[in-house]
C-alpha cells in the first residue's frame, strides 16, 4: 500500500475494485466503513458480484469477469474528454501521458459499456465522482492481479491516480491488498525469482557484487538468472528441470491452479521436503516433514500490507520439536557446509537493515518503542513513512502505461458455458491449513458450495442444497449448490478452502507473462445437477 490503513477515512472517495474487502480483509474492511458512515466518504465498488461492500457503496459496477482493464480505460478516457484531469500534477511529476490517453481514446462509454456490461452512466457517474474528488483511494486485491492480465490491470489503475493527482497525499493511493499476515515481508526480504532483499534485482551487477561482500560468498556464486515462480516450477519438474522441492508454510496442492497438473508434478519429483506446522494435502507427497512453530510461538517481526514492520512474540511454548523458520533453515544451511551463525532473530534483524535500504533504520528495539514502523526507513532516526511519493517518485516520473484490452485465455463456449471465479470467505483462509482446524470456524462453513445466480440454476434444474457437479476441461468436484444473486448470470463462484471439493482442481494453469499470476478469477465450467447428495 502506498498509504497507511489509517489514513482510509481521510479519502473522500474510494474506489474498491476487485476485493471483497469484508470477507478477505476484514479488519482493514472497518476503516472503510468508518469512512462511509461517519466521515461521508463516497464508496465505489467494481465487483461482479454483490458482495457485502455493495451495500455500503454509493456506486456498484458489476464488470463482466476478465474486463478490468476495459473499465478503467473507460474511466480514464472520461476523465480527459471532460477536461477532469489534474494537468499541473502530469506536467510536472508524470511522463508518458500522450501515449496512455491515445491508447484511451477509443474506450468511449459506448464502447466500455458494450465490453464490460457496466451501463455507460454508471461508468460516467464513476469517472466523475473519482476525478473530482479532493482525495480518493484505490484498493484492489486478487481479483484485480489473478488474471494473464493481472499487470496490466494494475497499470490501468496507476493511470487513473496520476490522471488525476491523487497520489503523495494523506487519503489518496494505490493500495493492493496483501493476503497473509507477512506476504509484504517475504516480498520485501527477497521472495521473489528476480530481487535480492529490498527488490534489488538479481540481475544487476553492483547489486551481485554488494551482496557478495556482505555475505562473505564468491561473486560467482549469486546468478545473475531470474529464477521460476511456483507455477513455473511445476511445469520445470514434468520437464526433467527440477528434481527438488523446499515447501515452506505453503499447500500447493489445495492452493495452485490445475491440481492434477501439480499432482503429476509432486508425484514425479525426485525429492519433497515441506516445512509447515500441520500435515496437509502437500506432506502427503513429501519425503522429509520438517516441524516448524507457528506465528504464536516464536519471536520475530512481520510487514503488514501497508509496509509496517510490527514484532511478533510468542504467546505460548512451541509443542514437541517444533522450532522457529530460521533455526531450521540455519541448522540445514550448517549441515550442507555454510559457515551462517545467527544467535536470535533481532540478530539477523540487524543484517537486514545493513543490506536493505528501505529497512536501514529498523531494529527490533525501534519497532518495539514505535509499536511499528512503516518502510522506507533508511536511517536509525527517520520516523518511518505513512505515505509514499510525498514529492517524487522512485523512479523520479510517475510513468503512464498505455494498456490495450485482452480477453481472458478461457472463455465460455457450448461446452463450457459458464464463467467460474474463486475465492474466500470469512471463516477460512487459503487452504484451510489452519481455520479448518478450528471446530467453531469450521462450523460456521462446514462445507464448500457453489453459488450460482436462480435465473442459471432455473435453466440447468438446479434446486437451492442440491448437490451438483461443476467441470471444467482439467478435472471436476461436486459440491452442494447455493442460489443467490450475489454472483451475476453467466458466473459461478466457489472459495477453495475444501479439499474435498477443491476448486484449484478445475482452474487452468495460463498465467499473467509478466507477474506469472495464474488466472484463478476465469475459468470455463459447466455445472451439472446430481440426485444424491455425495458426503466427503
Amino acid at each position: 500500500m502506498t498509504n497507511a490503513i489509517q489514513d482510509i477515512p481521510e479519502a473522500d472517495v474510494i474506489l474498491v475494485i476487485g476485493s471483497n474487502t469484508t470477507e478477505a480483509h476484514p479488519v482493514l474492511a472497518l476503516q472503510m466503513k468508518k469512512a462511509v458512515q461517519s466521515r461521508g466518504a463516497k464508496l465505489i465498488l467494481a465487483d461482479p458480484r454483490r458482495i457485502e461492500l455493495a451495500g455500503l457503496a454509493h456506486l456498484h459496477m458489476r464488470q463482466r469477469p476478465g474486463t478490468d482493464v476495459a473499465l478503467a480505460n473507460t474511466i480514464a478516457h472520461i476523465i480527459i474528454a471532460e477536461g477532469l484531469h489534474d494537468a499541473e500534477f502530469i506536467e510536472t511529476r508524470t511522463e508518458g501521458y500522450e501515449e496512455m490517453a491515445a491508447a484511451v481514446s477509443e474506450w468511449t462509454p459506448q464502447h466500455g459499456e458494450q465490453v464490460t456490461g457496466v451501463p455507460a452512466k454508471d461508468i460516467i457517474a464513476a469517472a466523475r465522482l473519482y476525478a473530482n474528488a479532493k482525495s480518493a483511494s484505490i484498493f484492489w486485491a486478487m481479483g484485480i492481479t489473478q488474471h494473464t492480465t493481472g499487470t496490466d490491470n494494475v497499470k490501468a489503475l496507476v493511470n487513473l491516480a496520476l490522471l488525476t493527482g491523487n497520489v503523495g497525499r494523506p487519503g489518496t493511493g494505490l493500495n493492493p491488498l496483501r493476503g497473509q499476515n507477512n506476504v509484504q515481508g517475504a516480498c520485501d526480504l527477497g521472495g521473489l525469482p528476480n530481487i535480492f532483499p529490498g527488490y534489488q534485482p538479481v540481475t544487476s551487477e553492483d547489486v551481485r557484487r554488494k551482496f557478495s561482500a556482505a555475505w562473505n560468498v564468491p561473486y560467482e556464486n549469486l546468478d545473475a538468472q531470474v529464477g521460476l515462480t511456483i507455477t513455473e516450477i511445476m511445469d520445470a519438474v514434468l520437464d526433467g528441470e527440477v528434481h527438488a522441492l523446499y515447501v515452506m508454510g505453503e499447500n500447493p496442492m489445495i492452493s495452485d491452479p490445475n491440481l492434477n497438473h501439480v499432482r503429476q508434478a509432486l508425484e514425479k519429483i525426485d525429492f519433497l521436503v515441506q516445512q509447515d506446522i500441520f500435515l496437509n494435502e502437500t506432506t502427503e507427497f513429501a519425503d522429509v516433514v520438517l516441524s516448524a512453530a507457528s506465528f504464536a510461538e516464536k519471536w520475530g517481526t512481520f510487514t503488514s500490507t501497508e509496509r509496517r514492520v510490527q514484532m511478533v512474540r510468542p504467546a505460548l511454548a512451541a509443542p514437541g520439536e517444533a522450532r522457529p523458520d530460521w533455526k531450521i533453515i540455519l541448522d540445514l544451511a550448517q549441515r550442507m557446509g555454510a559457515d551462517w551463525s545467527y544467535d536470535s532473530a533481532e540478530e539477523i534483524m540487524q543484517e537486514i537493515a545493513a543490506v536493505t535500504p528501505i529497512y536501514g533504520g529498523i531494529s527490533h528495539k525501534r519497532v518495539e518503542k514505535l509499536g511499528g514502523i512503516q518502510w522506507p526507513c533508511p536511517t536509525p532516526d527517520h520516523p518511518g513513512t505513512p505515505y509514499l511519493h510525498k514529492d517524487k517518485f522512485s523512479r523520479g516520473l510517475g510513468l503512464f502505461s498505455p494498456v490495450e484490452f485482452k480477453e481472458a485465455k478461457e472463455l465460455p463456449d457450448a461446452d463450457y458455458p459458464l464463467i467460474l471465479s474463486t475465492g474466500r470467505v470469512l471463516f477460512h483462509w487459503h487452504g484451510g491449513t489452519m481455520s479448518r482446524r478450528s471446530p467453531g470456524l469450521d462450523k460456521l462453513a462446514p462445507q464448500a458450495e457453489v453459488e450460482i445466480n436462480p435465473k442459471d440454476a432455473d435453466q440447468l434444474g438446479v434446486q437451492d442444497g442440491q448437490p451438483v457437479r461443476v467441470k471444467s476441461r482439467r478435472g471436476e468436484v461436486v459440491a452442494n449448490a447455493l442460489l443467490t444473486n450475489r454472483s451475476p448470470v453467466g458466473t459461478i463462484f466457489m472459495t477453495f478452502h475444501y479439499a474435498e471439493a477443491a476448486a484449484n482442481l478445475l482452474t487452468p494453469s495460463h498465467i499473467d507473462p509478466i507477474a506469472k499470476i495464474p488466472e484463478y478469477k476465469v475459468s470455463a465450467v459447466n455445472v451439472e445437477p446430481l440426485d444424491v447428495l455425495v458426503t466427503a
